[in-house]
């Protein structure tokens, strides 16, 4: 497996070449993108020069250990420091989802449940917006229907890193797995009994396309402008500033009503078509990528659940990895990452396993 770096360290160095070169750094695109890549490697190599180092240390340990018993305690020490290197860099060696290294847009939808099922999507949209606080990201709301009690029918975000990131660190690549559907478990504020009820909501997440990502030509675009409406229908505009765009090729549809110029929901507008022309052309070119995003929410039925958030025991299930734990209340404040690593782990393993019977 490890005959993979060679290869890898020598397209390390190219990079290492073209990213002292000026030219370079005059495209800021291809600069981010360059060094990005080139941070993955680093790690990679890095790790594998540990890893050959160690094996010459353990070597030598385990001659002078013939004579001294404190060299051979060493060489043990050292054989399994490299044991634990070598479990890195497989790790590192795994390949990765090409837009894992991307900013993202989440949208949260309402489904079963109605008023109730509202306030707990806002209940998630608290729960990411802590999460992505808790890391340094940036949050920006870009579309947002609001129900009568305070939540949302539906709210798409994009959610954004500052600055250069770590491999695997970037708001999609942790993020991605939060798609699917989420149950639950809770009294209503409209129950006047105090029976718990069961309702649930949805999570779709994309990775943000860049105008270099997609291209969109304005002839395969269809604009619909219309009067933007509150919570019960109630109108908060009296010109038609919502934006809905179609693209017509495919049938793919987004649409904003959060800003009050038609031009501002346009341009947001456009942000969620793109990264939905991305995410449809990554699923027809990647079966890898096709089998992930078909775990993404289809529809908001409670059948399809991938987490239940039980409120009287106060407990968090994940139902993919088996995580559970008793701090939801913790987790709802932004502490979702022991829960994301979970499912971290678990893609790692099954991408492990996939490689070595490969």
């Amino acid at each position: 497996m490890f005959e993979a770096v060679e290869a890898l360290a020598a397209e390390h160095r190219e990079l290492e070449g073209r990213l002292g070169e000026p030219e370079t750094h005059a495209d800021a695109r291809l600069a981010k993108r360059l060094n990005q890549r080139y941070a993955e490697l680093t790690a990679i190599v890095r790790t594998h020069e540990e890893w050959v180092r160690l094996g010459d240390d353990v070597e030598a340990a385990r001659e002078l250990g013939a004579d001294d018993e404190a060299f051979a305690e060493e060489a043990t020490s050292l054989a399994r420091r490299r044991d634990e290197v070598a479990e890195k860099l497989r790790r590192l060696l795994v390949p990765r989802d090409p837009a894992d290294d991307k900013d993202t847009l989440l949208e949260v939808k309402s489904g079963e449940g109605g008023e109730e099922s509202a306030l707990f999507a806002g209940d998630l949209l608290r729960m990411y917006t802590r999460f992505a606080e808790q890391r340094g990201w940036a949050v920006e709301m870009l579309d947002a229907a609001e129900s009568d009690l305070g939540g949302y029918k539906s709210v798409t975000v994009a959610v954004k890193a500052r600055g250069a990131v770590e491999p695997g660190q970037a708001p999609f690549a942790l993020l991605k797995f939060e798609a699917g559907v989420h149950r639950v478990q809770r009294v209503p504020v409209t129950e006047s009994q105090g029976r718990v009820h069961t309702s649930a909501a949805g999570v779709l997440v994309l990775p943000e396309a860049e105008q270099v990502d997609v291209e969109v030509h304005d002839n395969d675009l269809r604009i619909d402008v219309f009067r933007s409406s509150g919570p019960g229908g109630q109108s908060v505009n009296t010109t038609d500033s919502a934006v809905r765009i179609t693209h017509v090729p495919t049938g793919i549809v987004a649409t904003c009503q959060n800003e009050k110029s038609q031009l501002q929901n346009k341009e947001q507008a456009l942000r969620i078509l793109r990264a939905r022309l991305l995410a449809a052309a990554q699923e027809e070119a990647d079966a890898e990528a096709s089998e992930a995003r078909r775990s993404q929410v289809r529809t908001v039925d409670r059948s399809e659940r991938i987490r239940t958030y039980n409120f009287p025991e106060n407990r968090i299930s994940d139902h993919r990895t088996g995580y559970k734990a008793h701090n939801l209340d913790q987790v709802l404040d932004g502490d979702l990452q022991p829960v994301i690593d979970s499912c971290v782990e678990a893609d790692l393993a099954t991408r492990l396993a996939a490689l070595e019977d490969a």
